[in-house]
């Protein structure tokens, strides 16, 4: 089998990753609707990838079935790599994951990605709901293993149709992940929000100890950043209010809201603590415009040596938000 994703000249891929966030006035299922729209514009403008992401029991994140939502995400679309970023390993049973991937790469061959992360809930109602608690967390390692193994017909029970497909995995860094991308040989996708210094620390483990195997012959490395794009610096920054407030929201009453007009936000009294929250949310995002995005994404890229860029960008406005993935196509066109 070739390996997964192909070599190539080295030229940056930008993708993106949409979770299908719900704003305020609007259900779930406009968000969904929204989603699939927009890998449509994701696929015109050029984008290599669209992924789509896992969250249960969030009101303000309609992704909560990531290949259910990835199957109509492909059936819109005619080019662009679909997938997920990403199927969260510790919530379900690695063979099923195995036949859910191995049904979409059935019906659209050669253009699925099989992104897996490995978080839990996000608090102990949902986990608990789901069966699952913080310690399966520690298991994604033999899980990975075992979800491989039935493409590859390495386990006693064979995964149709996953059974001798192929689709390509990756691994979305959190914790001990950059090191199991590597002894499973699989791509690795790491966030720039975590801090610099431990992104940089784990892309070089994942490097250093990356071992090639039928799914990648070498390491390859998607970095995952927020990224918005305006005509002037202070309309690219209103972009990144609404989910700064949703995090703050979230770290300070436990529910993650839908996204708000940054003007009811900026206008709303925030306590000490929200205000601490909200300030922390805002930081290490790439954010200005055109020229001001393309010097930090080209300085980033320079410092990771990325291969690829998983672009997300949250707001409010969704005419505004489409716009600067617009402009952030035009300049790597």
């Amino acid at each position: 089998m070739p390996p997964c994703p192909p070599p190539l000249v080295y030229v940056v891929r930008l993708s993106v990753l949409d979770r299908s966030r719900v704003r305020v006035g609007h259900s779930h299922a406009e968000a969904l609707r929204d989603t699939v729209a927009f890998a449509r514009e994701a696929e015109q403008l050029g984008y290599h990838r669209f992924w789509v992401s896992e969250h249960h029991g969030v009101p303000g994140v309609a992704g909560s079935a990531p290949t259910v939502l990835a199957a109509a995400v492909a059936a819109a679309t005619s080019r662009i790599r679909v997938g997920t970023g990403g199927v969260m390993l510790p919530n379900h049973q690695p063979l099923v994951v195995a036949e859910q991937f191995g049904v979409l790469e059935s019906l659209f061959p050669g253009r699925i990605d099989m992104g897996l992360g490995r978080s839990v809930g996000f608090i102990e109602a949902v986990r608990k709901a789901l069966g699952h608690d913080k310690e399966d967390a520690a298991d994604f390692g033999p899980r990975l293993a075992e979800l491989l193994g039935y493409f590859t017909g390495d386990q006693a029970v064979r995964g149709y149709p996953a059974d001798g497909l192929r689709v390509c995995p990756f691994v979305l860094a959190t914790g001990a992940g950059a090191k199991v991308a590597a002894a499973h040989g699989v791509p690795l996708v790491i966030g720039a929000f975590r801090g610099e210094e431990a992104m940089l620390e784990a892309i070089t483990t994942y490097r250093t100890e990356f071992r090639p195997s039928p799914w990648a012959e070498k390491p390859y490395v998607m970095i995952s950043s927020t990224v918005a794009v305006a005509d002037t610096t202070e309309d690219a920054w209103r972009l990144l209010v609404p989910e700064a407030w949703s995090i703050a929201y979230s770290r300070t009453r436990g529910e993650f809201p839908p996204l708000s007009p940054p003007e009811d936000i900026l206008a709303t009294p925030m306590t000490a603590r929200e205000r601490k929250f909200f300030e922390q949310s805002l930081q290490g995002h790439i954010h200005g415009t055109p020229p001001e995005v393309a010097k930090a994404l080209d300085a980033l890229i320079d410092r990771t040596h990325a291969d690829e860029v998983l672009v997300t960008t949250s707001t409010h406005d969704r005419a505004a938000m489409l716009d600067s993935y617009r402009q952030l196509a035009a300049l790597y066109d």
